[in-house]
């Protein structure tokens, strides 16, 4: 009886317990019930007469003027397609495939997209085209009958949008063509087939499948933007659902149904094309290829003029890529007056914007000079920036964690019962947060918790005071599931079945196996996944400005409130410097984990040997050392 009950409560059935009890209060709690909650909100409208009109939102959106940011984020999503693919296609192209001087450097700059998005990166491309920006500043000294806000609106939004949406191009499309068996381009080539004809016949249609995922990927970007259109001022749904957010009935009529309205409409949009991309996938694109597949070669541009466009064309984008990173970085270290004016002045080199600060004087006007005491202060001496820094450092290293951790369990038991349908049912439960849009998530948290009534979580207003970064770190953990579990569970394919199976046959239990046997195995990979994870969130500005409050003010919003409050009332003068030293602060973050992500961590171990190896000898040249040491004798055997 005794054996009988120890085998019913073993440590493994508690664990397992516990697991699907806090999976099943995740799912429903946090992903299902809010975003009901939105959509029912929809139909509870109330009419003037006090009575509930359930199409009274429909009726008003199809009247009133509703449709027209969901025009402006379709037109924005259709537009961003074309010129995304073509600078996408065309950098990869001339660093990968054609034989281009400088491919290396050029790569370089192309990549940089990487290290800096979102709100650094739009406020990068404001400090030099901006009413007040370097190069705008220019050329109204040189044309003074120019427009000085040329750069706003959807221009401004579709032109710097094009080149922050490469980056995944940049990865998966140059991954894609370093795969081409060159056997088959050699084969064309020796047939007659000139240079362009083999790219576009043998080429790209090897490239449909990648170049599809990235076209969507791409729509779904285009239409789900925030930062872009809110910072340079065109009206598209994300930043309309955020202001209506923070709206009233008294300001306007049925603000917070309008917004779910918004946001069901992008989830609408999100479903249709994740459901196209599945559907295309399970066609089964796929190239026969010879059995020795040979690397590719680069191709040579035999035409003079083609070869010179192309190269003209390489640096063109380099230097657009490359001049918004450099002036950053540049006027980081310039001084307060230089910013200001967007004038160079290499005799006057600072620190300030990164560390100390400083006492700025004006002339009031009543004639008087008066002080602010350090009112010109740096990134790391500015209490709100830091306090920013402070807050989405520990929100996103909670989220990124909190994530890999239910995504490593899953994992481990969707590969225990990949015959069940339990596994299944697990899997599609985490992918679930991809068919909503971000703003729909967070959106349907604001309003579903900020009320005393939620029973599971205790009664608590998590919308309410401090309550509010549970929130946010529940939102970062649920939106990263999906790629978290993409990149996680193919790591898992790389367990050797017998590892597990001898384990087994010594008469280690299944927790004991998993954490000695599996995890070392699987762990540079979760690392890897957290890494980009803590990287993508650190930075975030979308959700947090859907919870924006006193107690959630993230990194990302101090940035964009630096661009709005710069030297009111004598305060926060330093903003401009302050800002690019933030945004040369998250390249730099952000450099270090890629390169720790795609560098070290993806060196094998003889590649790891080989590299120490080296460093060694360089060592032992370098100080002049012996492989034997100086007055010892080895002993004969």
């Amino acid at each position: 009886m005794n054996t009988t009950l120890d085998r019913r409560l073993h440590p493994e059935l508690l664990v397992r317990i516990v697991g699907v009890a806090f999976f099943a209060y995740l799912f429903f709690g946090f992903m299902l019930l809010p975003c009901l909650n939105t959509l029912t909100s929809i139909f509870n409208v109330k009419n003037a007469a006090g009575e509930r009109d359930a199409f009274a939102v429909i009726r008003f959106f199809l009247a009133g003027s509703m449709g027209k940011y969901v025009w402006n984020s379709l037109k924005l999503a259709i537009l961003l397609v074309i010129t995304v693919n073509v600078v996408g296609i065309s950098i990869v192209l001339l660093t990968e495939y054609f034989d281009i001087k400088g491919a290396r450097i050029l790569r370089l700059g192309y990549m940089t997209t990487m290290i800096y998005s979102g709100v650094a990166l739009v406020t990068g491309y404001m400090f030099l085209y901006a009413n007040d920006g370097i190069l705008t500043t220019a050329l109204k000294n040189a044309f003074p009958n120019m427009n000085g806000n040329w750069f706003s609106g959807f221009n401004a939004v579709l032109f710097t949008m094009t080149f922050a949406c490469t980056s995944n191009h940049a990865l998966f499309l140059r991954n894609a063509i370093r795969g081409i068996d060159y056997n088959t381009v050699e084969a064309a080539r020796n047939m007659g087939a000139k240079p362009f004809k083999v790219l576009w016949k043998v080429v790209f249609p090897t490239l449909i499948p990648t170049l599809f995922s990235l076209t969507v990927m791409t729509f779904i970007t285009g239409l789900c933007a925030m930062s872009a259109p809110t910072l340079l001022g065109y009206d598209s749904i994300n930043p309309e659902i955020v202001r209506l957010a923070g709206s009233s009935s008294a300001d306007e009529a049925f603000p917070q149904a309008r917004a779910a309205l918004l946001s069901i409409i992008l989830a609408m949009f999100t479903i249709v094309l994740l459901t196209v991309l599945s559907a295309y996938e399970r066609k089964g694109h796929y190239l026969s290829v010879s059995k020795t597949k040979a690397k590719l070669q680069k191709q040579k541009i035999n035409n003079p003029v083609s070869n010179v466009l192309a190269h003209i064309y390489a640096y063109v984008l380099f230097i657009i890529y490359m001049t918004p990173v450099v002036m950053i970085v540049i006027f980081s270290f310039q001084t307060y007056s230089a910013i200001r004016l967007k004038k160079l002045d290499l005799s006057q080199w600072t620190l300030v914007n990164y560390f100390g600060q400083q006492d700025y004087e004006y002339l009031t006007s009543r004639g008087k000079y008066k002080t602010r005491v350090g009112s010109i202060s740096g990134v790391f001496a500015n209490e709100a920036t830091l306090g920013g820094i402070k807050l989405s450092f520990v929100l996103s290293a909670l989220a990124a964690a909190l994530a890999c951790v239910i995504v490593v369990v899953a994992c481990n038991y969707m590969f225990q019962k990949h015959h069940k349908k339990s596994g299944v049912v697990l899997e599609y439960a985490l992918l679930f947060p991809w068919l909503l849009p971000t703003i729909l998530i967070c959106y349907s948290y604001r309003t579903y918790f900020n009320s005393d009534s939620i029973w599971y979580v205790g009664n608590q207003n998590l919308y309410y005071a401090q309550n509010v970064r549970f929130l946010i770190v529940m939102a970062y953990t649920v939106t990263k599931l999906p790629f978290s579990l993409r990149m996680i569970k193919a790591s898992f394919y790389s367990i050797d079945e017998e590892l597990e199976e001898a384990a087994r046959n010594l008469g280690a239990r299944k927790i004991y196996t998993f954490l000695r046997v599996k995890l070392p195995i699987i762990l540079p990979s979760v690392l890897a996944v957290f890494a980009l994870n803590f990287n993508a969130l650190f930075t975030e500005y979308d959700m947090s400005a859907t919870f924006a409050s006193t107690y959630g003010t993230s990194y990302a919003m101090v940035i964009q409130a630096m661009c709005r409050e710069e030297g009111l009332y004598g305060y926060n003068v330093n903003a401009s410097g302050r800002r690019c030293a933030s945004t040369v602060f998250i390249m730099l973050v952000s450099g270090l984990i890629l390169y720790l992500v795609y560098g070290v961590g993806s060196r094998d171990l003889g590649e790891r040997l080989e590299i120490r190896d080296r460093r060694r000898k360089r060592l032992d040249r370098l100080f002049g050392r012996n492989k034997k040491q100086e007055g010892v004798v080895k002993p004969k055997v």
